[in-house]
């Protein structure tokens, strides 16, 4: 269901891919090949919300904000199954994996990986191309090219996947 709030209305590019049972409300922005799958909220209506191109929000995910505090997630952005993103800040080609919660002001750095069930408390900064994990986050290493080359990997799939579930909606 896609709901205005108030004057704003959700902007979604047209390629984009919104499936099923995907709740989009307020001032949201999604941008081009991008993929919002089954049962995830997106809720712009206390902030702006601008996600990039081809991000993908795996299903069962939450993102909001706080007032006067955006969520901006940028181009190739991985959000892994019920992730919860919170006002933050999640930088190009960067991972969150499954079940995380990314809280008010943290900013994951450009390809940078958070691994599954993280927590990234508020105004924590995880450093570009690292691998962070745990409650709370902590920097666990640098990025191999093998991560990285996996990361682009299921970024590229779900590119791929949501331009074909888009084709069965037209």
């Amino acid at each position: 269901m896609i709901y205005p709030f108030k004057d704003k209305y959700p902007l979604i590019a047209e390629t984009a891919f919104i499936a099923d049972y995907v709740t989009i409300t307020g001032d949201v922005e999604i941008g081009e090949q991008s993929s919002v799958w089954f049962n995830s909220i997106i809720r712009g209506d206390i902030a702006p919300t601008r996600i990039g191109n081809k991000v993908n929000i795996q299903d069962n995910s939450i993102l909001h904000q706080s007032p006067n505090n955006p969520l901006i997630l940028e181009d190739e952005v991985t959000i892994g199954h019920q992730v919860i993103l919170h006002s933050c800040i999640i930088r190009k080609r960067a991972l969150i994996g499954m079940g995380s919660i990314i809280l008010d002001n943290a900013e994951i750095g450009e390809g940078a990986f958070i691994g599954a069930g993280s927590l990234v408390p508020q105004g924590k900064k995880i450093p570009p191309n690292t691998l962070a994990f745990g409650r709370p986050a902590k920097v666990i290493r640098e990025l191999t090219p093998e991560d990285k080359k996996e990361m682009e990997r299921i970024c590229i799939s779900y590119a791929e996947k949501g331009q074909y579930y888009k084709s069965l909606q037209s």
